[in-house]
């Protein structure tokens, strides 16, 4: 990308911790293209403020290395940044998910990912826009969960020996063990309204979460739609019955799974809810949020690919 200023921000904590040597790997292919200046993350949101800083340095392209945490942080900090003044967005997988780099395109390499963002084009993807009963606001570029998937996402934080989708499969059998709980909720699309007890709704930009779980196969990062799975309360056993569909896509057909498309979305419930933005915790346990509401802002971002 000749005359073009790029920014990599590095999550070195990324693939547990494996990510600051595979980064550096990436420097020929960096000087090949004629350069670039790196910025390594060193505390929770950093990227935040790494990727906003960029924005507002004159920088025309930052890169997220690192999972989908990371680029979570650096799609937040690139939307606080005016929209004429606004980096294209660059992917490089090295998390345990990626499932954000799979949506778009990008491949599993970070060597020709990272070639992919150099030498591709820019693409407009939707972003969504979150805010909860206390006012915070939050960025989101792939999935929103409330409930079982949430908890599963908080229950993936503690198997440190783990990665990929072993990791979240067995965060997913504790959870369904020791967490199965449905939440009464009210909830109010632009489409329609409806209340249940529910052990989850995923809202999704993209078609997966959690290193392979197909929450909504026909998610599309820039069809300007969000598409929705919730689940109704049902047993463990029935939980353990609709994981394989999951996996392959499949639930949907199962009258205990509802799906459908939105563009904003609110719900309210009777009791604390945990909640995930891209597989960061926005509610954990003991915390107290119980209403929040999304809508999609369509081509809000350019990403590289």
């Amino acid at each position: 990308m000749p005359n073009h200023r790029v920014k990599l921000i590095v999550n070195p904590n990324a693939d547990l911790g494996r990510a600051w040597r595979t980064a550096s790997d990436l420097r020929y292919v960096v000087e090949e293209f004629g350069g670039a200046d790196w910025s390594g993350t060193v505390y929770p949101t950093h990227a935040i403020n790494l990727a906003r800083e960029a924005g507002e340095q004159g920088y025309d392209l930052v890169v997220a290395t690192g999972g989908d945490g990371t680029v979570h942080e650096v799609v937040n900090g690139l939307m606080q940044v005016p929209e004429d003044h606004r980096p294209r967005l660059g992917v490089v997988p090295m998390g345990s998910g990626n499932d954000f780099a799979k949506a778009i395109g990008m491949q599993r390499s970070p060597l020709q990912a990272l070639r992919q963002v150099l030498t591709g084009q820019p693409r407009g993807i939707d972003i969504g826009l979150m805010i909860d009963g206390h006012g915070r606001k939050e960025y989101w570029d792939n999935t929103l969960g409330i409930g079982f998937d949430s908890t599963v996402t908080i229950r993936s934080r503690r198997f440190t020996y783990l990665r990929g989708f072993p990791l979240y499969l067995a965060a997913v059998l504790q959870t369904i063990l020791l967490n199965h709980d449905a939440i009464p909720m009210h909830i109010v699309t632009d489409q329609e309204s409806w209340d249940e007890r529910l052990l989850m709704i995923v809202v999704c930009n993209g078609p997966r979460e959690g290193g392979g779980f197909m929450i909504a196969p026909e998610a599309r990062p820039d069809d300007g739609i969000f598409h929705y799975a919730a689940i109704r309360r049902v047993s463990r056993l029935m939980m353990l019955r609709l994981l394989p569909e999951v996996m392959r896509g499949t639930h949907g057909r199962f009258k205990d799974v509802k799906m459908g498309q939105l563009k904003k979305f609110e719900v309210s419930a009777e009791r604390p809810l945990t909640i995930h933005t891209d597989g960061e915790i926005l509610a954990g346990f003991g915390t107290d949020v119980r209403h929040l509401s999304i809508e999609i802002l369509p081509g809000a971002l350019k990403v590289m690919v």
